[in-house]
């Protein structure tokens, strides 16, 4: 990522709104006796508003991922989640998270297959020869099924906390309408989708095999996608986690098109794709471990074909319960997590000073801090939670920051310095953790 040199994103620092004014003030109270914890919650809680949030003129939200000058659907979802318990009374936030979605809604009606876009149609690209359908809009076309479920996502939550609806205005709808249809296209991919990516001169992770259609893959009833969570090409292109997504997904978008638009036919229509799409990972994502039992896999391709492992990315195995598609207590779940909390998920790293889940985006021996915060989240117990904070109190290399991978014998040698969504995902847990009484 260093090689690109683009000019910064002049993004003013915005005044914090009030609401997250006061959970600063709650944490200086219960984390007095934690200097540390409190110096890190009071650098990520705030964060991604500090460095990475534009207003714009056009009553739009523009987040930046941190030290990369474009907007990523998935990361700037992330990136404010964290502040949407706090929306229903601050107007601020909801200036902030009401112009985000409206950004959302219509980069997707640009191109609902691009995972990160530009501020401007300033034809700025992550690799300017991408053999792709692109426009000027567009930052990178790694087509993620992820991507949009983020956006729906954050509409949803933002939705029921505040019950504000001006958000579903006809853009909104019509982002409905192509998240829709392409999902559906996707679930016969070499027969309908017309989208393709390569791109040349790069590792193998970077690019689409197969004339930038992917490996083939059969009717499953789920849908495809190019890349993973973390933008690396997919080995079998159905990935079990982004399914699940889409199935939550489609869910709290026949709630918005019931009552956001009375449109009971679209209402029908989706409940038809997520049963689809909830088959098949049933059928074709459940696998038996000979340690652990039934378990969900990773990807696989229809044909009897898949990979056990997990990804520090969201959404991840590990991430079930977070996305809201199993609980934490379910057998599957919990088997599938004792699996990939051991060395026999090949990106699970233990070392002298830490443990957990890394990724192939960053090279072995490195746990992502982004992956203790989310097995801080969908904990089975209080001791496993307060375990992953301290774990990633002790492992910032005194920076007062999280980054993207650490290594697991020495946190000082890390990547990104820079990356908000991991510092939001951090300041999540905390907050989890403090509202429970935990940190007292």
């Amino acid at each position: 990522m260093e090689q690109f040199r683009l000019p910064k994103i002049d993004v003013p620092k915005l005044e914090l709104p009030q609401a997250v004014k006061q959970v600063l003030a709650e944490a200086e109270a219960q984390l007095a006796h934690r200097p540390k914890l409190l110096k890190m919650f009071k650098n990520c809680f705030p964060n991604t508003l500090e460095t990475t949030t534009k207003l714009l003129d056009d009553g739009t939200t523009f987040v930046l991922t941190g030290d990369i000058p474009a907007m990523w659907l998935r990361d700037s979802v992330e990136q404010v989640i964290h502040y949407v318990p706090f929306a229903k009374d601050d107007a601020d936030l909801q200036r902030i998270m009401g112009g985000l979605i409206k950004r959302h809604m219509f980069y997707i009606n640009l191109d609902p297959y691009a995972n990160a876009f530009n501020e401007t149609a300033n034809d700025w690209h992550w690799d300017a020869n991408d053999q792709t359908d692109m426009s000027p809009w567009v930052w990178e076309r790694k087509y993620e099924l992820d991507s949009m479920c983020f956006s729906i996502r954050l509409a949803y939550m933002y939705w029921k906390e505040t019950g504000r609806t001006d958000i579903f205005d006809t853009n909104f709808k019509s982002a409905m309408r192509k998240i829709v249809d392409v999902w559906k296209t996707e679930q016969r991919h070499f027969e309908q989708s017309p989208y393709r990516f390569h791109r040349e001169n790069c590792p193998d992770i970077d690019t689409l095999r197969n004339d930038g259609m992917g490996m083939p893959v059969n009717y499953t009833g789920m849908t495809w996608s190019g890349f993973r969570p973390s933008d690396d090409a997919c080995d079998f292109h159905y990935h079990i986690p982004s399914n699940m997504f889409a199935v939550v997904s489609l869910r709290h978008m026949q709630e918005i098109a019931k009552y956001g638009f009375r449109d009971e036919a679209l209402v029908a229509e989706m409940h038809k794709l997520e049963k689809e799409i909830d088959h098949g990972i049933q059928l074709y994502g459940v696998v038996t471990h000979p340690t652990y039992g039934r378990i969900y896999a990773y990807e696989t391709d229809g044909y009897g074909n898949n990979c056990l492992l997990d990804d520090a990315g969201t959404p991840s195995l590990l991430s079930i319960p977070y996305l809201g598609y199993a609980s934490a207590d379910d057998p599957i779940y919990q088997n599938t997590r004792r699996f990939i909390l051991s060395k026999e998920n090949p990106f699970y790293f233990e070392g002298k000073a830490a443990k957990g889940i890394g990724s192939p985006h960053t090279p072995d021996g490195y746990i992502w801090h982004m992956a203790l915060s989310m097995q801080g989240l969908t904990a089975s117990s209080d001791e496993e939670m307060l375990n992953m904070i301290t774990m990633l109190e002790s492992t910032d290399a005194d920076t007062g920051f999280m980054h993207e991978g650490f290594h697991s014998d020495d946190p000082s040698i890390f990547t990104r310095p820079w990356f908000a969504w991991s510092n939001s995902l951090f300041a999540q847990l905390v907050l989890k953790a403090m509202q429970r009484g935990l940190l007292k």
